[in-house]
């Protein structure tokens, strides 16, 4: 589930940006927005009395998915399968008469992987001099055959398909069950999934809804930062030890920064603590259902900041409210929750995060604890081997340290940035620290860190690097660790040369 949600995420988060592009144009420009502007709007008739055509309709129409289709073309095979992709998914868009995202997300896969499968029938068998005539011409003529047949026989079969799935929305709104969908999407959230469920299926249902009616619900059930504030809120307050400490700084960077990852550990320290998540999350639909609130366009990451600036005017009392009650209903019941369970691990759970914080070692209950000091896949698999490890002067020399988490952004991001400023103090600029998603890893990195629960499809897609799986991206001692090793190992091969 999490590799093929994933995949579907991956097509879209690198395209969020143009996706706050069109929401920013929509609030702006269209006839009911803040500065209106027909030209760009898309309403009224210009000198000659044609319909102006604005940017809002063709980006919702073309651009947008005909970007995803690209990335996931090249997922699939690279370049030229975004190329083909392209190619084919214009067939399915202009065979329907709505957005046709969902099209997007099945057919630029599907064309990149026909593409792969018949370059690999000539591969090695062409004669040299006519490689760009058959690699263009090959890759021209899957294009049309795609774009023909994704017209006539798929561009119905997914708008069919679209449709019911915007009915069934729908019924959940009109029937005012669709809080319930909390119980499956903030469990989800916890377990890595979260990615994929906003963007990989209530991005592109929500596109369609927003559209129609200028707003769409299906924005916040995911990436509303209400549920995790009342967590992060009840730590601060009712929690102990290390998680206590630090989540305030965890607090602000979710909120407003709006990386969603960082509260996890905080939940799976105490899973209970998903009863608070989903009566927050449960709280916060409720309200956007019954205000009829929602947002313009994804709010991508979700911070505070970017849910109000795709929040409609006539809008802002539902989402604002939703935010709030969702938080205050979180913190409640994770108050009642941690403070029944405080006498059960409160001085053991401060003791092993100190105890792990000092000497960055592994406590067999570090997985229940805050701030744990994480795990050493591979060579050294837990407690005091990590730095043992790391003392080794046998080891290649550290050049490349990758963080790889689920989209690429969040998590990664801001623990990339954490290491790279602790290897640069230790004396070591020429080290390249970098984030991206795990299904872009590539086997040429040298050390690749991941949350633990990821680690093992890290190994996969790269089998040849060094792996460090850790428990929380924001304060992990295995950061210590890995400067240690590349201080011995970079130094070690300095003086070798030498």
């Amino acid at each position: 589930m999490q590799k093929f949600g994933t995949f579907l995420s991956g097509m879209i988060m690198p395209n969020i940006a143009a996706f706050i592009a069109w929401g920013l144009i929509t609030a702006f420009f269209i006839e009911t927005g803040w500065t209106p502007v027909a030209e760009l709007g898309g309403f009224g008739t210009d000198e000659n009395g044609e319909e102006n055509t604005g940017l809002v309709g063709p980006m919702i129409t073309y651009l947008l998915p005909l970007l995803i289709a690209i990335q996931g073309g090249r997922m699939v095979h690279g370049l030229r399968g975004g190329v083909v992709a392209a190619v084919a998914t214009m067939g399915v868009i202009v065979g329907t008469d709505q957005p046709m995202f969902l099209g997007a997300l099945v057919m630029g896969p599907l064309a990149g992987w026909v593409m792969k499968q018949l370059d690999r029938l000539w591969e090695g068998r062409v004669k040299p001099g006519f490689e760009m005539l058959v690699d263009n011409f090959s890759a021209g003529i899957v294009g049309a055959a795609l774009a023909v047949l994704g017209f006539f026989s798929f561009a119905p079969v997914v708008s069919g398909i679209s449709t019911v799935l915007g009915n069934g929305v729908d019924w959940l709104v009109d029937n005012g069950v669709l809080p319930l969908a909390s119980i499956i999407i903030e469990p989800a959230k916890v377990l890595f999934l979260n990615n994929a469920i906003n963007h990989g299926v209530l991005t592109p249902l929500g596109v369609s809804q927003s559209v129609e009616d200028g707003r769409s619900i299906l924005f916040l059930l995911e990436a509303n930062p209400g549920p995790g504030l009342g967590v992060l809120l009840a730590w601060m307050v009712f929690g102990t030890g290390m998680a206590r400490s630090t989540a305030p700084a965890a607090a602000v960077i979710h909120f407003f920064g709006g990386i969603h990852e960082i509260y996890f550990p905080y939940v799976l320290m105490k899973p209970v603590l998903l009863l608070g998540a989903i009566s927050g999350g449960m709280v916060g639909i409720a309200t956007l259902t019954l205000f009829d609130a929602g947002l313009r366009a994804p709010a991508a990451p979700g911070s505070i900041i970017a849910v109000l600036a795709q929040t409609p005017s006539n809008a802002f009392l539902g989402v604002v409210l939703s935010v709030l009650l969702s938080a205050a209903t979180s913190f409640l019941v994770c108050s009642v929750l941690l403070k029944a369970s405080r006498k059960k691990d409160g001085d053991l759970a401060g003791a092993t995060a100190a105890m792990e914080g000092m000497k960055g070692k592994k406590s067999s209950v570090a997985d229940v604890l805050a701030g744990p000091a994480g795990e050493r896949v591979g060579s050294a698999a837990a407690g005091g081997e990590a730095i043992e490890d790391a003392a080794r002067t046998d080891r290649a020399p550290i050049q490349r340290i990758v963080f790889a988490c689920d989209a690429g952004m969040g998590s990664s991001a801001m623990g990339a940035s954490v290491l790279r400023n602790k290897i640069k103090k230790a004396g070591f600029p020429d080290v390249s620290v970098s984030n991206q998603a795990i299904a872009n890893l590539t086997d040429d990195a040298d050390l690749i860190v991941t949350h633990r629960d990821l680690t093992a499809r890290a190994r996969t897609m790269a089998p040849s690097a060094e792996h460090v799986s850790v428990d929380n991206f924001l304060n992990s001692p295995q950061y210590d660790a890995i400067v240690e090793e590349v201080r011995t190992t970079n130094r070690h091969d300095a003086t070798s040369s030498n």
